[in-house]
């Protein structure tokens, strides 16, 4: 198998991890989204948020085992994507939490407020997630946590300076109990 090749299967692997549209009908149709997700390389800058890259790491080896395809080295060079962190963070809450870890990568595309942008997109568009996401990475959100996957409504703390794992419990605290 080439190395595209397995790049393409790996990047439907990770989209068939969303439940897009959880719960509604919908003829909308997000692989432009998921592919520029899937470009943008994760970038830690508050200390242990490499862990989040770990995770995205991990995700590689699961495919692997999942897929028998190819062997753990072809992916390993490539840096982690924010779609592959979302994934992995949706697979954290699904352990700590009662919902599907597919629902919890879409909501966390919906907390970043990428939900509004369905194929196809636009140069625009395609500006405006680029900007969404330059904030998630460079935690150029809001304090409260707004603009970044863990939008909170009482935040204790400038959330910008919060390492992922802190602001995802924080973030979890704050939901219903029939949501986790």
């Amino acid at each position: 198998m080439t190395a595209r090749g397995l790049k393409d299967i790996y990047f439907t692997w990770l989209c068939d991890k969303i439940a897009i549209e959880y719960g509604r009908q919908t003829d909308k149709s997000y692989g432009d989204l998921l592919g520029q997700l899937h470009s943008k390389e994760f970038v830690w800058v508050v200390p242990n948020d490499d862990n989040r890259i770990a995770d995205g790491q991990d995700l590689r080896a699961r495919f692997y085992y999942e897929t028998s395809l190819g062997d753990d080295h072809e992916l390993a060079g490539l840096p982690v994507s924010v779609l592959e962190v979302i994934v992995a963070l949706g697979n954290r809450l699904e352990f700590i939490s009662n919902q599907p870890a597919s629902i919890w990568s879409w909501r966390l595309i919906e907390n970043l407020e990428l939900h509004k942008f369905s194929d196809p997109i636009s140069p625009r568009e395609q500006n405006q997630i680029d900007d969404i996401l330059e904030a998630l990475i460079w935690r150029t959100y809001k304090p409260d946590g707004s603009g970044g996957l863990f939008p909170l409504a009482f935040p204790q703390e400038n959330q910008t300076k919060v390492e992922v794992w802190y602001q995802m419990h924080h973030f979890l605290e704050e939901q219903s109990p029939e949501e986790n």
